[in-house]
Order: C-alpha cells, then sequence, then structure tokens
C-alpha cells in the first residue's frame, strides 16, 4: 500500500516539475516577445543634435540658383517647412532659430549678399550654426489643363560652425543630398509646392533628432535617382 501511494506521490511530483518547466520557457517566450522594441518604437539614431539644454542660435539659409527659373520663392517654402520641423520634432526652441524675415531684411540691405559665405551670414546674423540648404534640381509641371501637378526637388544640405568655420554635418560626406517627387498632385500648384518643400525639409531633419523608423523615409522621397526618369 505505502509502495503504492510513493508511486503516486513521485508520478505527481514529476508531472508537476515538467508542467513548472514548461510554464517557465513559455514565460520566458513570452517575456522576449513583448520586451522587445515594435517598429513603431525603433527609432534611427540623430546623426547631429541642436536641441538639448544648451541650444546655439541657427540660421536656416536656403540657396536658390536663379537659373532654377522657379516661379515661387522656394527659398521661403523650404525654410519655412525646415524650421517648423526642427521646433517639432528636433527640439529646437524657435527663438533660437533666425527668422526668415531677418534673414530677407538683411539679404535686400546688404549688397553684394551673393558673395558671402554662409558662414558670414550666419556671423552677420548672430549665429551659432548655419544649415545651408542648396535648391539643386526643381521642376514643377502642370498636366495638361488639369489642377494637377507633377515636381520634383533635389537638395544638398550641411551644418557649419560659425565659431570655427567648420562643417559638423553630415560627418563622412561633403553635404547630403536629398531628393523627393511625386507624379501626381490634385490640390493645384501651391499644394504641389508645399509638398515638395515638406518632404524635403523632413528628409533632412529626420537627421537631428531619434526619428522612429517607420517614418524615417516617405513616399516621396526618391530613394533610387533613376526613377527621376519619370520627370
Amino acid at each position: 500500500m505505502k509502495q503504492q501511494r510513493y508511486k503516486e506521490f513521485a508520478f505527481c511530483f514529476w508531472v508537476c516539475c515538467l508542467l513548472g518547466l514548461c510554464v517557465f520557457d513559455c514565460g520566458c517566450g513570452l517575456v522576449s516577445i513583448f520586451g522587445k522594441e515594435t517598429s513603431h518604437e525603433k527609432r534611427v539614431r540623430a546623426e547631429y543634435r541642436l536641441g538639448g539644454a544648451k541650444q546655439p542660435r541657427v540660421l536656416v539659409l536656403v540657396n536658390e540658383p536663379a537659373w532654377l527659373g522657379s516661379e515661387v520663392n522656394l527659398r521661403y517654402y523650404v525654410t519655412k517647412r525646415i524650421v517648423g520641423r526642427m521646433v517639432k520634432y528636433a527640439r529646437v526652441r524657435r527663438n533660437n532659430l533666425i527668422g526668415y524675415g531677418e534673414l530677407s531684411e538683411f539679404r535686400s540691405g546688404r549688397g553684394g549678399f551673393s558673395m558671402l559665405s554662409p558662414v558670414e551670414v550666419g556671423k552677420a546674423l548672430g549665429a551659432d550654426y548655419v544649415l545651408y540648404v542648396t535648391v539643386a534640381d526643381y521642376a514643377l509641371s502642370r498636366m495638361g489643363e488639369s489642377n494637377y501637378y507633377q515636381g520634383h526637388l533635389v537638395a544638398d544640405s550641411f551644418i557649419r560652425s560659425v565659431r570655427s568655420d567648420k562643417k559638423v554635418w553630415p560627418e563622412s560626406e561633403q553635404s547630403r543630398i536629398v531628393r523627393v517627387g511625386f507624379e501626381v498632385e490634385s490640390g493645384g500648384q501651391s499644394a504641389a509646392v508645399e509638398r515638395l518643400a515638406d518632404a524635403v525639409a523632413h528628409c533632412i531633419v529626420r537627421y537631428f533628432y531619434d526619428c522612429r523608423k517607420d517614418s524615417f523615409h516617405i513616399a516621396d522621397e526618391i530613394r533610387d535617382s533613376s526613377v527621376m526618369e519619370w520627370k
């Protein structure tokens, strides 16, 4: 009788041990699953930070070559969008960003403005750093008599320290080139220009904060330059 009870006890003991191991193993699996970052939480680390406790004064200087022949003031739209994104995402205080109006006043009142370097302009306006953006290529075309537009914009950018007159971003390239564009925008010319400006602003400012991985690349970004054949 005692031997029978012993066998029953031993059997129950080992069953409980096996069940415990299974629960522990599954639990570890669940922890490993729930402990991982989701695609929404994963972030691409900033390459250069302008936000933080000790924020420098920053000038966003957009160069729009005359040969582009743009019907709109691209400088204004691109600057506005970059400044907006730097405030919202890169956590740069707005009062640390030199306003477009102040820059325009200096440009119109200074003879030979186009001959000044980005650092010289930044120094004159009291900036610590200059984010210099050049519109390297731009096209916006109306599709027939409709209100639909097709467009693209290519820009290269870099940040230069006013104090040292040295480039601080990007580290391994002369400048960072971004290409954006779309085949159809149905909102008219103004909406098309705003869309291009916002897309290029995103593709530049994303390097100045820890950008969500699933938001790093956008639909209007042209990651393969050969795709621009449709332009």
